[in-house]
């Protein structure tokens, strides 16, 4: 079983997966870093000076100390129940973008691919309309049936 596991866990596929694991939860770090600190604070500054992962709306007032609160992080500390509609926003920005990066990278592999694929070579014999044997494409007359051939 051991054996089994190794040839599995060492399979090319198997490797390229986890290394692109790895690397996608690294570029979504990234993503979510540009989101949050390059794009959202333009686009809040442009609509009045909006944070917007401080936009929540309280369902529950918390226990310990009631509202309004002046950010999320007060809200959460005094125990009031929110809907972090703002991170949803960031959140959903930071997989656009994400989803627009992997678009672009899949578009532009499949574009290698279309060049590396050579286009089909042209066809060097055509069918004998009368008896069906491979004959030269530039053949008048077929070689097996002796029958004369309407040019094409």
């Amino acid at each position: 079983m051991l054996k089994e596991f190794k040839e599995f866990a060492m399979r090319g596929n198997v490797i390229d997966m986890a290394v692109g694991i790895v690397i996608g939860a690294a570029f979504g770090t990234i993503v979510k870093s540009l989101v949050s600190d390059i794009i959202m604070p333009p686009i809040g500054l442009l609509l009045g000076k909006v944070d917007f992962a401080n936009l929540f709306a309280v369902l529950k007032q918390g226990e310990t100390i009631a509202g309004p609160y002046a950010s999320l992080a007060d809200a959460q500390a005094a125990g009031a129940v929110t809907i972090n509609y703002g991170v949803f926003i960031n959140t959903l920005i930071s997989f656009i973008v994400i989803a627009f990066a992997i678009f672009m990278v899949i578009r532009n592999m499949n574009k290698l691919k279309k060049k590396e694929e050579a286009p089909p070579a042209e066809p060097t014999t055509k069918d004998c309309p009368y008896c069906l044997t491979s004959i030269p494409i530039k053949a008048t007359r077929c070689p097996h049936c002796t029958s004369k051939l309407v040019a094409e």
